[in-house]
């Protein structure tokens, strides 16, 4: 910026300058920078839940039960589950949860689901973890979206919307909102953009499809679970750049590129000042209407509790289903051959099983996770990869996007998923064995 550039930024209230800097750097710091403690190292939002577990794991335990039993009941009260046939279903599957989450915390029912990698995977490996990171993440999240670092590095990625995506300079946002926020977030933003007539179709259907991927406290979770945390910033930076690249070839290929491209009222992407300063003008008007700090997170641990609500009897229901189908069925084994080509062309360790791992995406995002915990650093890192840049599942993603007015059908969403799966495979591979040779 010029002179006269700075001395328009300076002219704000310097306060919003100083919260712009400060609490943006709050939530870099919490959710970006590893620190070492108790001799571990990992980021300081991991250190919190890990201690709450290895200290209150009989609360933390208790806690997870009452939100699945929230989370399950949730549907009936607020009267949602009979807006539609896919909510009867999932409302059907969140009770299912609840069922299933009782059986595990009093240790009741058939012994098959006892075995370790059944329920009390799911309980104490998978549903406690979630259930406190979403809304301890939700809480450090409000400094990162809240306070006008989402309108600055949305303005800043201006320039790569269009010609990479396809998709309106403000469509920045929505990705941003959605792998610092989550999927939901994304997809309430793009319904609501879409709806006003800014998106065309294929627009909106780019963003649900490419964007809308699990959060970063998401991303913790799946690096916990595949033993990654300790090459954490390889593991999140180089499965957002993936994501993005995988999203920049599907708009270029069937389904997406054949949709209706004509928006109502199309964005005007032209600058008044220089896009660096207009950036910063931005980021601190967001910042001056913003809530006080307490409001925020007061408003941002509602809705990672919500979201934890929705999640965890869903884990529990189709986490179980598909864990049952991958050990007593040949079905993601069938489905696994259809990746298979890229796995052995990737040249990864157990090709098969990575593969096989893959496909069980489809029902639930953690499941590639839960069935590569136990494999090759290389293979994990590409499977961890996969669960997220995939985007679309069965268990969340899909009928959130169903929901919405986005005209996508269930069939042109499985043909993405495949792309974004296979894409996935062989751009995240090099990222895994660079992976493996850092830790040995």
């Amino acid at each position: 910026m010029n002179k006269n550039e700075v001395a328009g930024v300076m002219s704000f209230n310097p306060v919003s300058l100083l919260k712009l800097v400060l609490f943006s750097a709050v939530g870099i710091v919490f959710f970006f920078v590893p620190m070492e403690f108790g001799g571990k190292s990992t980021i300081p939002l991991d250190h919190i839940v890990s201690w709450i577990r290895a200290n209150q794991a009989g609360g933390a335990a208790v806690y997870a039960m009452l939100i699945i039993l929230a989370g399950g009941l949730y549907p009936f009260i607020r009267g949602t589950w009979r807006s539609s046939v896919t909510q009867m279903v999932f409302s059907g599957l969140k009770l299912s949860g609840v069922l299933v989450s009782l059986m595990a915390y009093f240790e009741f029912g058939p012994a098959l689901l006892f075995e370790k990698d059944m329920l009390p995977f799911l309980f104490n490996k998978l549903v406690i973890p979630v259930g406190l990171i979403v809304p301890l993440g939700a809480i450090f999240l409000a400094f990162l979206i809240s306070f006008g670092l989402l309108e600055l590095i949305g303005v800043l990625c201006q320039p790569v919307m269009r010609p990479l995506f396809k998709t309106p300079g403000k469509s920045a946002i929505d990705a941003v909102a959605s792998f610092v926020g989550s999927y939901s977030i994304g997809l309430l933003i793009t319904n609501r953009v879409y709806k006003s007539g800014q998106y065309s179709a294929k627009e909106a259907a780019i963003i649900a499809t490419g964007f809308s991927t699990v959060s970063a406290t998401f991303m913790v979770i799946v690096a916990k679970t595949l033993g990654l945390m300790e090459i954490w910033n390889l593991f999140f930076w180089s499965t957002l750049l993936v994501t993005f690249v995988v999203t920049a070839i599907t708009v270029r290929i069937f389904p997406l590129s054949r949709m209706d491209d004509k928006a109502a009222s199309p964005e005007n992407e032209v600058l008044q000042h220089s896009r660096l300063k207009q950036a910063m003008l931005e980021g601190l008007e967001a910042n001056q209407r913003a809530l006080p700090l307490l409001f925020n997170i007061r408003g941002n641990l509602k809705e990672g509790v919500l979201m934890a609500m929705s999640i965890l009897p869903s884990i529990m229901s189709v986490g179980l289903i598909g864990l049952l189908l991958a050990k007593y069925t040949p079905l993601f084994d069938w489905m696994g051959y259809l990746f298979y080509p890229f796995t052995a062309l990737a040249q990864l360790p157990d090709p098969l099983l990575v593969a096989k791992a893959s496909a069980t995406g489809l029902a639930e995002m953690f499941l590639p996770a839960l069935l590569m915990a136990e494999g090759a650093v290389a293979a994990k890192f590409v499977t961890g990869s996969v669960a997220i840049s995939s985007i679309l599942f069965f268990s969340a993603s899909i009928p959130c996007i169903l929901s919405t007015e986005i005209p996508l059908t269930i069939s042109q969403m499985l043909m993405i998923w495949y792309q974004r799966v296979a894409l996935t495979i062989l751009l995240s591979a090099p990222f895994g064995f660079y992976a493996q040779s850092l830790v040995g």
